[in-house]
């Protein structure tokens, strides 16, 4: 458990909530190199898993969580401060729980994860630029007047690419769901590595 690789993401989610901190008190260049350092451990913690061979299931969990928590704290934040609606962060927190559901669903009839969708790539990769973008404007006034709508218009792109790939994930659950009726005790071939992280 304590390999190279998996202390990197013990780091980022250590980090969440000193971004949060930063991003409530409006400290948004703090915050931004705090989300840059972060971004950085992932790419390492990746290819150094890779490089030493120490790809763990761990480390598969701890990623995607990771980046959940830096979505929901950078959502909180820029909310509590007005720069975004807070509908914005409902219509993204409210996908997240139906993906829990999903999941405890699975479970439930010894299914493995689906694998990750493209779909689920793209939103969260707009979600990271939309949202830096917004506190980047926040930040800088100077470029606030092309930062904030960009970042609104990538926050919202990625909203509907969150919800559009975890209605594709519900079509599965259901089609598996219908093949598989519920065995507690029984076990099926995992779809995929990969949890449904996005």
């Amino acid at each position: 458990m304590l390999t190279v690789p998996n202390l990197l993401s013990f780091l980022r989610l250590a980090l969440v909530p000193v971004f949060l901190i930063l991003l409530v008190e409006g400290q948004d260049i703090w915050a931004l190199v705090i989300l840059a350092v972060s971004g950085f451990t992932d790419f390492l913690d990746g290819f150094l898993a890779r490089r030493l061979n120490q790809v763990s299931r761990l480390g598969q969990l701890l990623d995607p969580a990771a980046d959940r928590l830096y979505i929901l704290a950078a959502l909180l934040g820029l909310a509590w401060r007005e720069l975004i609606p807070w509908w914005l962060v409902i219509v993204i927190i409210s996908r997240d729980v139906m993906l829990l559901v999903i999941g405890i669903l699975l479970a439930r009839i010894g299914h493995g994860a689906f694998p990750v969708n493209w779909v689920g790539k793209f939103a969260t990769a707009c979600l990271f630029v939309g949202l830096p973008l917004l506190m980047l404007g926040a930040a800088l006034p100077d470029v606030h007047g092309y930062a904030q709508p960009f970042g609104m218009i990538f926050a919202i792109v990625g909203a509907v690419l969150y919800w559009w790939a975890g209605i594709l994930y519900l079509v599965d659950t259901v089609r598996v769901k219908r093949v598989h009726p519920k065995h507690p005790g029984s076990s099926h071939t995992d779809l995929g590595s990969d949890t449904l992280e996005t």
